[in-house]
């Protein structure tokens, strides 16, 4: 009996009181919900991962709701979905991939599989590769929709923010580069053109307008997206080019850091910047880095 007695005092006792004082507080407050903060409450914050050569872009929209563009090679998918956590968010609103690459699609499979997806934009295209593929199972078996990502279709609309596809205008199969969906987002006064990997043949059908304040370089900052006429028309205050750390494909080209000169655009690289978090309020701009990459997983 005098043992029962101790048992009950050394260990049910305490376990009851703790129990007790558990169900009277804020779990999350105690053991966390795996997000960070928020730090862009009420702002448009637009991060340029950076994910070696390839493209990856997470928005924080102003109203909450959140939006990828692209995820980077089949190697960045965690590293992605803990950003966004870290940022102080569990879901991904709006998820775009802007055409069918690996360096711009190869993490989304894992990314719709492992995180909580709404709608789903991709270009009506058909190809055959593998990524592609596993992309399209992933998304159809979470039982999401794709929309088609085309011109004229709305995105986000408010009264001060929006995001409308530009492009693509009509689907050029026999180059997937020039099937990317192009978006202009625009919060209060400040506009951003972001172009997937559009070359100037496709940049050159977009009917609608072109100027923003950012402009992420087409195909990370090939002379075959961006040029002297488009940049004209554009006239950004700041360019963000993602690109690899001595890729193999010398981007960005000399030519379009030289025209980019000439505007008197800023220019941030993924390659020397790390990630890049361009910020507004609808009025200003202002630019960051976190100088960090997206790590790939182990």
């Amino acid at each position: 009996m005098k043992n029962q007695l101790k048992f009950l005092i050394r260990i049910i006792i305490p376990c009851l009181i703790i129990l007790t004082l558990l169900s009277s507080c804020d779990l999350d407050y105690l053991f966390g919900d795996g997000l960070g903060e928020k730090k862009y409450d009420g702002k448009l914050a637009v991060h340029f991962l950076d994910v070696g050569q390839g493209d990856s872009i997470f928005i924080e929209l102003p109203n909450d709701e959140t939006m990828l563009i692209d995820a980077g090679e089949n190697y960045h998918g965690e590293g992605i979905i803990n950003y966004i956590k870290k940022a102080g968010h569990s879901k991904i609103d709006y998820l775009v991939a802007t055409h069918p690459h690996s360096d711009h699609i190869g993490s989304m499979p894992y990314i719709v599989r492992n995180f909580d997806i709404g709608s789903v934009y991709m270009p009506k295209v058909s190809a055959n590769t593998d990524i592609y593929e596993s992309l399209l199972k992933a998304v159809k078996n979470k039982k999401l929709k794709v929309n088609s990502g085309k011109a004229g279709v709305n995105i986000v609309k408010t009264d001060e923010l929006s995001a409308d596809i530009i492009a693509p205008v009509k689907i050029d199969e026999s180059n997937l580069n020039n099937c990317s969906i192009v978006i202009k987002l625009s919060f209060g006064k400040k506009s951003f053109l972001l172009t997937g990997d559009a070359e100037s043949s496709e940049m050159n059908t977009i009917t609608a307008e072109l100027k923003a304040d950012v402009l992420k370089a087409g195909h990370h900052g090939s002379k075959n997206s961006t040029n002297k006429k488009l940049l004209e028309k554009i006239a950004p205050e700041i360019t963000v080019i993602s690109c690899g750390k001595d890729n193999d494909y010398g981007h960005p080209h000399k030519e379009v850091l030289t025209q980019l000169k000439k505007i008197n655009s800023s220019v941030y690289r993924t390659d020397k910047d790390k990630t890049v978090i361009v910020v507004t309020d609808g009025n200003g701009l202002t630019v960051s880095t976190d100088n960090e990459s997206i790590k790939k997983a182990k």
